[in-house]
Order: structure tokens, then sequence, then C-alpha cells
């Protein structure tokens, strides 16, 4: 059998395969509380090793985008309670990815009295989707203080722990595709002149505070964050310093936490991560790597088994393939998934993807 298909470990977290489930914004949570439909489409997946969860706010300031959930009220940990324990009983286990939006917002989108924050007031190119007025431009952040990045960093610790009252097993902290962690990173959307600001070791001040307090409610085991370098989403462009940049975050997370989750987006038509990128952070980091993107069976099974990455995390493909372990472990052919239902309501392109001999 494929090592893909083995059981393995996350340090002390038991995992049934090598495969993941990588986060997948759906927006199906209405009022940004998770629910039932929700919780049948995590647990119709729950055949992977280990599930993210779609792109979860720590804070009403993060919501940027409709319909995607929170973590910080009563009913939100109740919902994950929900999913966590109909994952469990499939056998998979479950991280919920924190996911500040930072600047990829408009007021639409968020509750009343939040606000769209980012490290400077640099405005995002492009739109997103508003339920109440269609297509918006991104809005213009209000820079964050120190008090701001103060409270947002509380925020995310009380999400994480609030993670773990849902009964899921960790947390990912989302510092790719253009979000909060990674405008701190990038020099086009952090502009500061303090500490925050400038060299590398300034930009990624802020996200390895966030990593340190997060871990230290939590503990190290729980916790792994997702990096996107060489990434373009959300008005992230390349610059000539990537690779040196993101090898010292490689260089610094390692001993922090328990995995990297390394993605490429060269499928969806950006800049490919360099080989030698992705070496570098197999060999800069000694904790678990996860690589996305792209991915399908033979590839995964050849870089498990050639030791380029410990996990392999596939996202559309679990979208549109509930049971994508047992088509991928047969060779089975798959579905292939419906873009025009990957963001509406309601359960069409959703949970009723069929499963082989359904």
């Amino acid at each position: 059998m494929s090592l893909l298909f083995k059981a393995t470990s996350v340090g002390p977290l038991a995992l049934q395969n090598r495969l993941v489930m990588a986060p997948l914004t759906r927006c199906r949570a209405l009022g940004n509380v998770p629910n039932e439909l929700m919780a049948q489409y995590y647990a119709q997946r729950a055949s992977a090793g280990l599930i993210i969860s779609e792109g979860t706010s720590p804070s009403p300031n993060g919501l940027g985008y409709a319909r995607i959930p929170g973590i910080f009220s009563d009913a939100q940990v109740a919902g994950w309670k929900r999913i966590a324990d109909a994952v469990h009983a499939r056998g998979a286990k479950m991280f919920v990815q924190l996911m500040h939006c930072g600047r990829i917002a408009h007021v639409l989108n968020l509750p009343a009295g939040a606000r769209v924050l980012a490290p400077s007031a640099v405005q995002a190119a492009g739109e997103m989707w508003t339920d109440a007025q269609g297509m918006q431009l991104n809005a213009i952040p209000q820079a964050m203080t120190e008090a701001d990045m103060r409270a947002t960093l509380g925020e995310f610790v009380q999400a994480a722990r609030n993670a773990l009252v849902a009964g899921l097993d960790g947390v990912e902290l989302h510092g790719a595709n253009g979000y909060l962690l990674e405008q701190f990173i990038r020099p086009n959307s952090n502009q500061r002149t303090d500490g925050y600001g400038g060299a590398i070791a300034n930009r990624a001040r802020y996200v390895l505070e966030v990593v340190d307090a997060v871990v230290g409610a939590v503990g190290k085991e729980k916790v792994g964050i997702r990096l996107s370098p060489f990434g373009v989403a959300s008005d992230m462009p390349i610059y000539p310093a990537m690779e040196t940049d993101y090898t010292f975050l490689a260089q610094q997370l390692n001993n922090r936490v328990a995995y990297i989750h390394l993605v490429d987006h060269s499928a969806l038509g950006a800049p490919p991560v360099p080989d030698s990128m992705k070496a570098t952070f197999r060999s800069e980091f000694k904790g678990t790597l996860i690589m996305c993107g792209g991915y399908d069976a033979v590839r995964a099974q050849s870089d498990v088994a050639a030791g380029k990455c410990d996990l392999i995390a596939a996202g559309r493909p679990f979208l549109a393939n509930p049971d994508l372990v047992a088509r991928w472990k047969s060779g089975a052919a798959v579905n292939a998934p419906d873009a025009n239902t990957f963001y509406t309501p309601g359960p069409e392109g959703y949970t009723d993807y069929p499963a082989l001999g359904g």
C-alpha cells in the first residue's frame, strides 16, 4: 500500500492516512454561524487523515467575506462542536483555520461596529461580493495601531481556546493568500515605519508574536500555519527578496509550530513555488510539512514517497469527491468540481457530489 494511505501522526495526533482536506472557503455559514449543512459536508469528507476547515474569523473585524464562519461567539463555538463531533465519529482529525481577512474585506460584509483593519492604509486591488450590493471594491483599511494589534492578537488567542472548547484538534493560522498575517509579511501591503515594517525581521514580527501567543495558550502540537511564498492572491505581487524572506520565515518557525502548510497556486495560474523554496522549507523546518497545490493521486504518492513532504493537502478534489481517499486509493475516476457553486448558499455543489456506488 502506498505510504500516502498509511496511518501517521503530527506530533501526538494520530491520523488515519497522510491525506489532508485543504481549507476551502464555501460561504455556507449563514449569519457567520456554522450549521448542520456544514457538519454534513465535513463529515462526508472525514476519510481524510486531517481536515483543515475553511477560513474562520477570530473576530468580527476579520469577517471580510459574505457568509464565512467565525469562532468568537457562543453560537459559533456550539456550531463548530457539532462539526467536530461529526468528523471525529468518522475517523478524521480536524483543525480550524483562523483567517482574519484584514484589507480583503468590505464593510457590507461586517457586523455593525466592526472595522476593516490592515498593517497600513493601502487598499487592495480588486472586488469582492457582498450580499447587500453585489460586487464592490475592496475597502480602504484603517492602519492598525499597536493597540489594535494587541487586541487582534488577543482575538487569535481566544479563538484558539474556543476551538479546543469546541472539541477541535487544533488551529491553523492563515498566513497565506493575502490575508492579514501575510499582509504584514509582504512589503506592498506593509508600509509601516515602526518596528513592524521595513526589513523582513520586522515585517514577520507580528506573525511570530501571534504564533507564540497562540502556542502559549493551546500548545505547540495544536498549532500549524499556512504560507504561500510566490503566491499572488489578493494583490500580493512577486518581489525580488521573496525567497530570502520566506527562508527567514522557515527558520523562525522551526520548533515553534507543529506543521507548516505550504501552498503552491501554480495550478490556478500563479507563479510556481520554485523547487529550491520547497527544499528550503523541508531542510530548515523540522516539524511536519504539508504540501498543497494541484495534486492528483500519482503526484501525491510520488512526493510523499520521495520525502518531499509528510502530508499532502487537496482542495478542489475533496470539494467534488467526498470519498477522495477511496477514489485515489483504488484509481477510480473523480468528479469534476462545479465552480458555479463554490460560494453559493445551500446544498447544491456542496453536499450533493456523488460517492462511489452512490
